[in-house]
């Protein structure tokens, strides 16, 4: 595995300072309160905060709270429809990029991944440790390791497609993971799964950065509106996380809802994108 970039360290760093905000009950912390929690001196916190997150440590609180999730669903709700007609689905758009992706057949899924070589590694990234995985077409999956751990993140990824060949090959897919977290272009990705749930994949795909939508809405976009607990399976079983941004799907509510890799991972998300989608309408 690469050595440890800053943005991993970083991401370690904000993910124990959710636990203690959470642990705060709604109250917000002092900075000086919260570097202490997290050993580190007052200067070295706000910047290692403020690098990772583009804001204070004050004001990223109000993006971890439950009330930040309701204010996008007020502000930045997402109705797909009016996502396919200014061109952000089809192809997909990501990060105001274009994403190249190809879908598997759904003769080829039926096979378990019978025939596929599947290259994989462990990489850090703003969130934390992700396995990554890719065929020769593209990235096949992303899964963040810091609230399952490793062998439950690679045993998870490995069953989806059961009889491919699986060969750990970290330097051949490290390009397509450095595209995939803020690297130059983006990765092409290659899905792998039943056509219903690709279908809510790419539904995911058409949700801008630093906005959300709900389950009930997916449905209605891909013409099954009274599929909502089939499209909530389908979002939870997106094997291409952070890329296929599953964590902007929330409940009508504005409750987060699941997150097949931790809530404090898709909180995080959440709350860096929300904070960079106010700097740059500032």
């Amino acid at each position: 595995m690469p050595t440890e970039e800053p943005n991993s360290y970083h991401y370690n760093v904000i993910r124990r300072a959710i636990d203690r905000i959470d642990a705060a009950g709604g109250h917000a912390l002092p900075l000086e309160t919260l570097a202490a929690e997290m050993n580190m001196s007052t200067a070295h916190f706000q910047r290692v905060f403020s690098r990772w997150a583009g804001v204070s440590p004050k004001r990223y609180q109000q993006y971890l709270t439950l009330d930040h999730a309701r204010a996008l669903m007020r502000e930045r709700f997402t109705t797909l429809e009016a996502a396919d007609a200014l061109g952000l689905s089809g192809a997909g758009r990501l990060h105001d990029l274009f994403l190249r992706w190809e879908a598997m057949s759904p003769g080829d899924y039926a096979r378990r991944g019978a025939g596929l070589d599947i290259a994989h590694g462990w990489f850090p990234s703003p969130f934390g440790e992700v396995l990554a995985m890719a065929t020769d077409k593209g990235l096949c999956g992303l899964a963040f390791t810091d609230e399952t751990g490793r062998d439950a993140a690679l045993a998870d990824m490995t069953a989806r497609w059961p009889e491919a060949r699986f060969t750990e090959a970290t330097d051949r897919i490290a390009p397509l993971v450095a595209a995939a977290f803020g690297g130059d272009g983006m990765p092409r990705l290659h899905l792998i799964g039943a056509p219903f749930q690709i279908k809510v994949w790419e539904a995911l795909l058409a949700i801008p950065s630093g906005h959300v939508t709900t389950y009930s809405e997916i449905a209605r976009a891909i013409g099954n509106p009274g599929a909502v607990r089939a499209v909530g399976t389908a979002v939870g079983r997106n094997p291409i996380a952070w890329l296929i941004p599953c964590h902007r799907a929330l409940r009508k509510s504005g409750a987060l809802g699941g997150y097949h890799w931790g809530l404090p991972v898709k909180r995080a998300m959440l709350a860096w994108e929300g904070a960079r989608a106010d700097m740059a309408a500032e």
